[in-house]
């Protein structure tokens, strides 16, 4: 095959379709527990808002609140994925190699933010948050029913795999931030002027993006490495539903999914989906809230 303006101008057309094949089967799931936030700068500031009161009787001024700015930013971070295709395969007419490869390549791309947000959640044990504590950790700041500040833990300890109770009945406000700067974008470096082809006989096709994932709101969100069973999973539910507001009034938070890696899926299918226990008696957890199950959770 000779390698012309026509040919290479053919080749990006089908590459380019088999990426959008790929891309297209990927079927993102990171939504479940992040929120998308668009991005137009190189950087986003998060104002940490502490929970604000409920409604009040409207006696006098209003009480105005306001949010706490503090330095917590997300930095967007650029991505890649390139494929040489080597011109001595063109002109032997060897391309049949190659439709898979790119329809990998769009899977692979279609699925990075999946593996980027999915991934974070269980280093949420040791990374901060915006309110400088660990996502997990036993000393955030929450509320007694008098609206007094007091330590509130939404981590059950342990060094198994992790496992996690989660409100996310919200699409404005979830656990976990996808940022988004730039979409996944298809390029290429195809002309024969161009250096790799000049140098290595190579034309180079590739997809960029520009996007990161963080932590948003630990009071949507219990976390454990203990063994999950029936006493952690009615313990952490207790956690995240008892939290209050400054005024002492109810957080509404409700658990809603566990969610955990495919060795803690027995432990979680025990718990939520036998309507009976081994004595006969019923169980009460019996599709008490949906189950998640993720690998990149371990």
């Amino acid at each position: 095959m000779l390698i012309t303006a026509a040919t290479l101008l053919a080749l990006q057309q089908g590459f380019n379709a088999a990426f959008a094949q790929g891309f297209g089967s990927a079927a993102p799931s990171w939504g479940q527990v992040a929120m998308r936030v668009p991005s137009t700068a190189d950087a986003e500031n998060y104002g940490w808002m502490k929970e604000m009161p409920g409604m009040r009787e409207w006696i006098g001024k209003r009480v105005i609140h306001n949010l706490e700015a503090t330095a917590a930013k997300l930095i967007n971070k650029h991505y890649e994925h390139t494929i040489g295709v080597d011109a001595d395969h063109i002109r032997d007419d060897k391309l049949g190699i190659y439709a898979p490869m790119f329809s990998m390549q769009g899977e692979i791309a279609g699925r990075h933010p999946d593996q980027l947000v999915w991934g974070l959640l269980p280093t949420g044990f040791a990374v901060k948050g915006f309110d400088g504590q660990y996502f997990f950790d036993t000393d955030h700041v929450g509320y007694d029913a008098n609206g007094a500040e007091t330590a509130w833990s939404n981590t059950g300890g342990g060094a198994g795999a992790p496992w996690f109770l989660m409100d996310l009945s919200r699409n404005f406000m979830k656990p976990l931030i996808f940022q988004d700067r730039s979409p996944t974008n298809f390029v290429s470096l195809d002309r024969d002027t161009d250096l790799n082809a000049f140098m290595d006989r190579q034309f180079l096709y590739g997809v960029d993006a520009r996007y990161v994932a963080g932590f948003g709101f630990h009071q949507l969100a219990y976390g454990s490495k203990a063994a999950l069973d029936a006493a952690s999973f009615a313990a952490a539910r207790l956690v995240l539903e008892t939290q209050k507001r400054p005024d002492g009034t109810p957080l509404p938070v409700m658990a809603t999914h566990l969610v955990c890696g495919p060795s803690n899926r027995a432990a979680a299918e025990a718990i939520l989906k036998k309507e009976y226990l081994a004595a006969g008696e019923t169980n009460t957890n019996y599709k008490a809230v949906e189950l998640v199950v993720n690998p990149f959770l371990g």
